[in-house]
């Protein structure tokens, strides 16, 4: 077979990692469903020693996602939240991080009520501002953390640019490239230097089970998020890294039809008289259209909309829609509608959700793998109810 580098994304998704086991010949990579490893004689194993540490299933799902993002090296965790909190673990009582403050409120949440208190300070800017990140770098500024598109307002970051300002000031550049994901976006190729995921979405795509991942491309950040994950325990269950594993296979046919519905749903609410504004960077007018253009392959599967009407009028839209199902996550095979004021950003102040343009009116669209013409036939009658 070909070197995995030369190999297409396609490909490596259901090639890398995944070679019949050695035991059996079995095809696909089996669930190593087992706590512990029968030792030869002390000190002497074939490799593993307790599943914490290692687990087959999980370093074939590991493999594979360093080779979907361009690393070398990738940690799955148990939530996309595990993940979040394992990349701040570089982070150490006395550093700085800055933040682009346009961002998931769950990492929100971790940032301003959790680390604070491990003595970890945090500056919040504009990440569509690189030189508004410039300006809040300190001397002890370890990380910048950004999301490119955000959630749930589709901005977008300049990676390269980012990458640039936190390597000028010794830090590390930090991703969450869960919207964009490794098909649409390889952050590592701009600079970036480490990538997280929320691997509950997009990458395992059928919304049946929760992980995470993080991937770097220098073995020095490795070695020191291992024992990190390895000391707090934070790692992938093997069932719940074989169905990440089974969901990467179709990432790259599942992203483009959820980009080719989204581009659908957006247009057709372009049109709408109940839509106030439709965010999609897929949008030629989109503020970072260009940007997404340059930095992704396409426009990702998230279509975020403010409804004429406020708050009255979002609500009772996304009560009434059949095929988007009401709840919280995104990135499933099948379309979800979520409200970002009390759902994704309820843990945000309602005076910051305001300002970054998230309002009673905001509602967020998980595109999903349907019929266009079936989901905007529901969009039309839920906005009709």
């Amino acid at each position: 077979m070909a070197k995995d580098d030369d190999l297409d994304f396609e490909t490596r998704a259901i090639h890398v990692g995944q070679g019949p086991d050695p035991s059996t010949g079995a095809t696909i990579t089996p669930v190593f469903q087992t706590v512990t490893y029968t030792q030869d004689a002390i000190g002497k194993n074939k490799g593993y020693e307790y599943s914490r540490g290692g687990n087959p299933t999980k370093e074939a799902l590991e493999e594979c996602l360093a080779s979907l993002e361009g690393g070398s090296h990738a940690l799955a965790y148990g939530s996309g939240m595990a993940a979040i909190a394992g990349a701040m673990q570089l982070a150490r009582a006395g550093d700085h991080v800055v933040v682009a403050d346009d961002l998931y409120g769950g990492s929100y949440r971790l940032f301003t009520q959790v680390l604070p208190e491990y003595g970890v300070e945090f500056s919040w800017v504009d990440g569509t501002r690189p030189e508004e990140i410039e300006k809040a770098c300190r001397p002890e500024t370890k990380i910048v953390w950004i999301e490119s598109p955000t959630n749930p307002m589709l901005r977008l970051v300049d990676v390269a640019a980012c990458a640039e300002i936190a390597h000028r000031n010794d830090a590390l550049l930090v991703i969450d490239n869960t919207f964009a994901t490794p098909y649409l976006q390889r952050p590592i190729e701009l600079g970036a230097d480490v990538v997280v995921h929320s691997t509950t979405k997009y990458v395992s795509g059928h919304s049946d089970v929760i992980g995470g991942a993080v991937v770097v491309n220098d073995a020095a950040i490795h070695e020191t998020l291992f024992f990190t994950r390895n000391a707090t325990g934070g790692v992938a269950g093997p069932w719940d890294a074989w169905l990440t594993l089974r969901g990467a296979k179709t990432l790259a046919l599942r992203m483009e039809k959820h980009c080719e519905n989204a581009r659908s749903v957006a247009e057709f609410l372009l049109g709408r008289s109940e839509v106030e504004r439709v965010h999609y960077p897929g949008l030629p007018d989109h503020p970072g259209h260009e940007l997404a253009a340059r930095q992704m392959s396409d426009f990702g599967g998230i279509v975020t909309l403010d409804l004429v009407g406020g708050g009255d009028a979002a609500r009772r839209f996304a009560e009434h829609t059949k095929l988007f199902s009401l709840g919280e996550s995104l990135g499933g095979v099948e379309s979800l509608v979520g409200y970002p004021w009390t759902m994704s950003h309820g843990a945000f102040p309602a005076e910051e959700k305001e300002r970054k343009g998230i309002t009673e009116a905001t509602v967020r669209l998980s595109v999903g793998i349907e019929s266009a013409s079936d989901l905007c036939a529901d969009l039309a009658a839920a906005l009709e109810a």
